[in-house]
């Protein structure tokens, strides 16, 4: 976390996008019709489990939320290409279109919609899934170790097959234990808002999240540190 170090302050913004992930994923799964926004290996079970005509599985909804995941890593590649070599620049490029799609999200829950209907649903699964495609493209070009911000199965794979138990160097275990902490946190924290305060306070709280990232990535967007250059 250290400015010294080569990803600068990166590890601690790419850890606010982490809990970010855990907040949108609780809202898709639990309002949504069990679908999640950012973890594409679950939606791709999920769409196996709906075409084997499983209950509460939606085979369009998980169709939406891969295709919208697709279509925001593919505007997140073309800015990384574009950015790529500034990763200040790049952060702050991405943070500023995920706040305009989960603002726009927010707006969809505010204005009155019958969050059990089709076509909110889809209306919130589409501008999440794209806000979430943004962000891994985003954060896979940053390449920082161990903070992909929305798959952990890497993360705790590492945790474990690289430990000195299974004789390895044990690179980054507390980077892989803050980031599997701060995905649960964020998970729980939107599970407790969506059932006692309801969706608009979670995405809310998301939104206010993506803003400190972005001022943050605001004042890292001209840097001239070392860390920011990209590949």
């Amino acid at each position: 976390m250290r400015s010294t170090s080569p990803d600068g302050p990166l590890p601690a913004l790419l850890l606010v996008l982490t809990g970010v992930t855990g907040l949108v994923d609780a809202v898709s799964y639990l309002k949504l019709g069990h679908v999640f926004v950012a973890n594409m290996t679950g939606n791709v079970v999920f769409l196996g489990f709906a075409v084997a005509d499983a209950g509460d599985f939606s085979i369009p909804a998980s169709l939406l939320a891969i295709a919208a995941f697709m279509a925001g890593a593919l505007v997140g590649g073309r800015i990384a290409s574009r950015a790529g070599q500034h990763r200040g620049r790049l952060l702050a490029l991405a943070t500023y279109l995920q706040i305009a799609l989960v603002g726009a999200a927010l707006a969809v829950s505010m204005a009155g919609f019958d969050l059990e209907a089709a076509l909110s649903q889809y209306s919130l699964i589409a501008l999440l899934a794209l806000a979430m495609g943004v962000q891994n493209a985003a954060a896979r070009r940053l390449a920082v170790p161990d903070l992909t911000t929305t798959v952990l199965t890497l993360t705790l794979t590492g945790l474990a097959a690289d430990s000195t138990l299974a004789g390895g160097k044990n690179p980054h275990p507390g980077r892989r234990l803050q980031a599997t902490a701060v995905m649960f946190l964020g998970a729980a924290v939107g599970a407790f808002l969506v059932f006692h305060a309801g969706v608009i306070a979670v995405l809310a709280l998301a939104l206010a999240l993506l803003v400190v990232n972005g001022i943050a990535s605001y004042r890292f967007r001209s840097s001239s540190e070392t860390w920011t250059v990209g590949a």
